[in-house]
């Protein structure tokens, strides 16, 4: 059967669950912040990006003019090397650009792996290594060390260990095993609320703190991890405050446990910042960070406190390991990416473009009361609906007009565009929205 844009997902659902949007993304076609959609031979104007991991839109010109990255490109698809132990120029190329352009001092050593949910399981991994040893040392004679405290609302992956952190959508963890690790409350900023009753925010991060003392006090010596998300993002977009964030590096180190970042969504410039961690300025740094998404290949990076056990899994073999050690493709890829990044200057660009689109919807929320807690850093914004049915009704609504969207938690849209999109492209979002909402049945 010769394959079309009009069959591809009857091809597709004879093996596969093709509940996914109702188009045939053409590669060739689309460009900058817009996808070319062949089976409708329609343009899309993109604030989705493959769930925010395209930073430079589609066919940036400083990817496809560049034969010398494109020969390195198809040669590493071709042979496709186990960077763990063969080592090519194309590895070392990528990792010292990424030293350069993204990897903070404070945070020296780095693994690579595919999937972001395996670069939290590393990160996890790397934090029971480091605590059972601490335990050891303290004289325990048998291993513990185990527990991670994680958040509510919080999404971290669907692999093993990410299952027990993972608490958005029921669908995704129930009915697999699970681990019965401490979660606690997240006192995520409600922006509308905070200008009339802060302290309604401050009690809830109260609580919140209240609940990790407890869960240390209830474990001891057996957590290993402080883990979120500096913006949750799946679970709604929810936003923490810097002084919280300051209060989790401090309860970190009073209970000798590591505290990490899951960046996998958060990082690579979006938020205005190349990781959305440092707003929170330098007394809320994470022993581990863990990335994906817009870096295309993903992983951790880890700071000095794991060499306080000298054999630690970054000096011991195989402790962590994979046969390709991340795809050399993605790093080939990346680090093209992260030139254009730092070249262009697109964190700055998501920084002002992202004020501009929070600036625009602030006013969309003054006159059509079914908006609220506008919300971002950066390109990485929000808004709520009334309820979920009449977002989910907005998406589609949206579509119809060739323009994607993306929901998160229970009733908000989150904006993830490339980092490349400017003003005009925002008017013509917004031009959407204004066009949307008077249809909305609210």
């Amino acid at each position: 059967m010769p394959i079309t844009p009009q069959n591809v997902q009857d091809i597709l659902s004879k093996h596969i669950l093709t509940d996914g949007f109702d188009l045939t993304f053409d590669m060739e076609r689309s460009q900058g912040v817009y996808i070319y959609d062949s089976k409708h031979n329609r343009t899309l104007l993109d604030f989705f990006t493959c769930f925010a991991s395209v930073p430079l839109g589609y066919n940036h010109p400083g990817m496809v003019t560049d034969e010398t990255f494109k020969k390195n490109l198809l040669l590493a698809a071709l042979t496709n090397p186990s960077n763990s132990d063969i080592y090519t120029e194309q590895y070392a190329q990528f990792l010292e650009v990424f030293d350069r352009v993204g990897i903070p001092d404070y945070l020296p050593h780095a693994f690579f792996i595919s999937g972001g949910g395996l670069a939290i399981e590393n990160a996890l991994k790397t934090a029971m290594d480091w605590k059972v040893q601490k335990n050891f040392a303290r004289g325990y004679t048998s291993e513990k060390g185990f527990k991670v405290l994680h958040f509510e609302k919080a999404f971290h992956g669907r692999t093993g260990y990410t299952l027990s952190l993972t608490n958005t959508k029921p669908v995704k963890t129930k009915w697999f095993a699970k681990f019965d690790w401490p979660r606690v409350s997240t006192p995520w900023i409600d922006f509308d609320r905070l200008k009339t009753d802060p302290e309604e925010l401050y009690r809830r991060e109260a609580q919140s703190i209240a609940e990790i003392k407890k869960a240390f006090q209830e474990n001891k010596d057996d957590i290993c991890a402080i883990i979120i998300e500096p913006i949750q993002a799946e679970g709604g977009d929810n936003h923490i405050r810097k002084e919280f964030a300051e209060q989790l590096r401090i309860l970190a180190d009073e209970n000798e446990a590591l505290l990490i970042y899951d960046e996998v969504q958060t990082g690579v410039g979006l938020t205005g910042k190349f990781w959305c961690h440092e707003h929170f300025g330098e007394n809320a740094r994470p022993d581990i960070l863990a990335f994906g998404k817009k870096m295309q290949v993903c992983g951790i990076l880890a700071g000095k406190r794991i060499e306080e056990n000298p054999e630690n899994v970054f000096t011991v073999p195989s402790r962590i390991n994979s046969t390709w050690g991340g795809n050399l493709a993605d790093m080939v890829r990346s680090a093209k990416i992260l030139e254009i990044i730092a070249e262009d200057r697109l964190c700055d660009n998501a920084a002002e473009t992202g004020s501009y689109l929070q600036q625009k919807l602030n006013e969309l929320a003054h006159n059509f009361h079914a908006i609220t807690n506008v919300r971002g850093a950066g390109l990485l914004t929000a808004f709520d609906f009334p309820d979920g049915a009449i977002r989910d009704n907005f998406i589609n609504e949206g579509m119809k007009r060739n323009t994607m969207f993306l929901g998160c938690g229970e009733k908000s849209i989150r904006f993830r565009p490339a980092l490349i999109m400017d003003k005009t492209h925002i008017d013509e979002g917004i031009n959407v929205i204004e066009q949307v909402l008077p249809e909305l049945s609210m």
